[in-house]
């Protein structure tokens, strides 16, 4: 028979179990907006029934029902949603970050106005018209030098513009891998917490919603995946390599610092890179040493082409006061050894030759062919670059393979016919460091006579013979009778580039014209300064055969198209991150008439149980006070 006391442990267990709904509920409704929570559920189960046969099958049919119990309290969440919305992270992070910056860097080109460097320098070409019109005038002579440093002043704007952004992206850069490490280790700990509290055999739903807080948070700064295949150990991955492992996390750390100071992301314990492809930090990476880097690079090779090629011109012609072989622009060589001898690796001897600039000894015809056949090696970013020239090829034909070849080199015809080898801009994330240096003629060999004794560049043919900057007085393999070489400039001509004091203290010393035979040109001759303004529109670029106004063009179509495309890329993402959030806060937000109907439906079931308490303790009291 049934207990008469079994009343009150089923009336407890319906108040306790109400009770509990209601205190889920005002939880619920307490975190409405709170960030990352979900809403929380009681899961309420009927009690293990008595059944004893023997005991009570012949006064009582079937089982004995003893009440409700709590299964769990369970927070309503979608695993594969938050998945997909941890995947989705990533991308947001890596887009927003490279439209934020792309479009300062849009911003520092400032194209077009009456303030960039396109329309100072177009206004510099200007002038030089005007020269060749009034070559005796002063006032022209003083409207070259007055344009030509403000143009200097612009490129040294701009270079200081694009290097600041660089070092507030790498600044962002150190930030995010402390952001990425605080989360991580946070993540660790909440693991901890988490495997005590389920070791007891409670939901630590909480806990779980911030750890998913925290996930969500690190995936927008690296691409992480989450694995909970061991129920005992939650782990996240970046690049199939883990940073959380339950209770432990990896940190990141920044080592290999270059010439600026910008080092490179790495996992701590082991120094191996980190080579994250999205998020924030793999944008922030590849901001600062690509996009805006190249920007760096590209800034400086319209320097020095513009530079060198106004000054290769000027140093040909003659003054006012019959001066010849200055330059306009001010030039500083990397190294002060005139043959371009450096100390590369410090040990007191010279080991390298930084040459930047070699001219052959003959003139050329850009149509003649050359009746030679061979194969030029020359350096490329990664590794020897081989071309053929046959004997129906033409100079020009040749000097177009080369600027096509994809070799750190580039060759031209100058004014007067020689052939012109230039450096370029190094490749790799190294460059621009002492070991892969900008604007460096790495190798230049030729296996038949083309270099060799038809434009007299090298002095012979064959591998011995080839010119290698990896050793002192390479210069030596030049021809004697080689017109010119020059030293590699210093790093960044954008960032020093200046009118030299000699043009600056004595405009009369600005060349206007060629003269002839060896004479000074007579007062009214501008061919100096005709030939100086056409240089606007010749394929002259070092990197390829560009024109000035080329250069300008694809500098800022490059920089528009991909500030589109991130913005464009963000957006989408933007939207696809809004409609996944949006789903799980359908799913898992607290619902405000929701969570009343269900406070409703507890609140009447506490009352009920209330009220079923009461009614037994009548009837115990009835039994044992009343019954005699």
């Amino acid at each position: 028979m049934q207990s008469a006391f079994s009343g009150i442990e089923i009336a407890k267990r319906g108040i306790g179990a109400h009770n509990q709904g209601l205190l889920t509920i005002g939880h619920n409704l307490t975190n409405a907006s709170t960030e990352g929570y979900s809403r929380q559920r009681v899961d309420l189960s009927a009690a293990q029934p008595l059944y004893a046969p023997e005991a009570n099958r012949e006064t009582t049919p079937g089982q004995i029902g003893q009440g409700v119990n709590i299964e769990r309290i369970e927070r309503i969440r979608d695993g594969l949603l938050d998945g997909r919305i941890i995947g989705e992270s990533g991308f947001e992070g890596y887009w927003s970050t490279r439209d934020k910056n792309l479009l300062a860097l849009e911003d520092i080109h400032n194209e077009p106005s009456d303030s960039s460097v396109r329309t100072l320098m177009d206004k510099f070409w200007g002038s030089w018209q005007e020269l060749a019109q009034r070559p005796e005038d002063s006032s022209a002579r003083e409207a070259v030098v007055s344009r030509g440093e403000a143009l200097a002043e612009g490129m040294r704007d701009r270079y200081r513009r694009l290097t600041d952004l660089r070092s507030a992206i790498d600044g962002d850069l150190r930030g995010t891998v402390e952001q990425v490490n605080g989360i991580a280790r946070e993540i660790a700990t909440v693991n901890a917490e988490i495997v005590k509290s389920q070791a007891m055999g409670d939901n630590p739903n909480d806990l779980m919603d911030r750890r998913d807080l925290l996930a969500e948070k690190l995936a927008k700064l690296v691409p992480v995946s989450v694995d909970k295949r061991d129920g005992d150990e939650y782990m996240l991955h970046v690049e199939g390599l883990v940073i959380v492992q339950g209770g432990k996390s990896r940190d990141l750390a920044l080592a290999g610092a270059d010439e600026n100071g910008f080092a490179h992301p790495v996992w701590k314990e082991t120094g191996l890179a980190f080579s994250a492809k999205g998020g924030t930090l793999g944008a922030l990476v590849e901001l600062r040493d690509g996009d805006v880097k190249k920007e760096v690079q590209t800034l400086d090779t319209l320097a020095l082409s513009f530079s060198d090629l106004v000054n290769e011109t000027h140093r040909a012609a003659y003054g006012l006061n019959g001066k010849t072989g200055l330059d306009f622009f001010s030039e500083f060589p990397a190294v002060n050894d005139i043959a371009g001898n450096y100390d590369r690796n410090g040990d007191g001897k010279f080991d390298s030759t930084m040459l930047y600039r070699m001219s052959g000894s003959n003139s050329l015809d850009g149509q003649a062919l050359l009746g030679l056949a061979g194969t030029l090696t020359l350096s490329g970013k990664d590794g020897p670059v081989t071309l053929r020239y046959n004997p129906t090829d033409t100079v020009a034909d040749v000097v177009s393979r080369i600027n096509h070849s994809g070799a750190e080199v580039t060759a031209r015809l100058d004014r007067t016919g020689h052939l012109e080898l230039r450096g370029t801009p190094a490749s790799g994330a190294d460059s621009g460091g002492a070991d892969n240096p900008d604007f460096v003629i790495r190798h230049v060999e030729d296996s038949g006579r083309f270099l060799a004794g038809y434009a007299g560049l090298l002095k012979s043919s064959g591998p011995a013979a080839a010119f290698d900057w990896g050793g002192a007085d390479a210069a030596n393999v030049l021809s004697i009778g080689a017109k010119d070489f020059a030293v590699a400039p210093l790093s960044h001509p954008a960032g020093w580039l200046e009118v030299s004091a000699a043009i600056k203290s004595d405009p009369g010393s600005i060349a206007a014209g060629f003269g002839e035979n060896g004479k000074p040109a007579a007062p009214g001759d501008g061919s100096a300064a005709i030939a100086m303004a056409s240089l606007r529109t010749k394929a002259v670029m070092v990197g390829s055969q560009r024109t000035f106004d080329d250069h300008f063009a694809e500098a800022v179509s490059r920089v528009g198209l991909e500030g589109e495309r991130a913005q464009r890329a963000m957006q989408s993402h933007d939207r696809i991150g809004k409609d996944l959030r949006d789903l799980r806060q359908s799913i898992s937000g607290v619902n405000m008439d929701e969570e009343l109907a269900e406070m409703i439906k507890f609140q009447h079931g506490y009352a009920a149980s209330a009220k079923f308490m009461t009614v037994m303790n009548e009837m115990l009291d009835t039994i044992i006070n009343k019954m005699t």
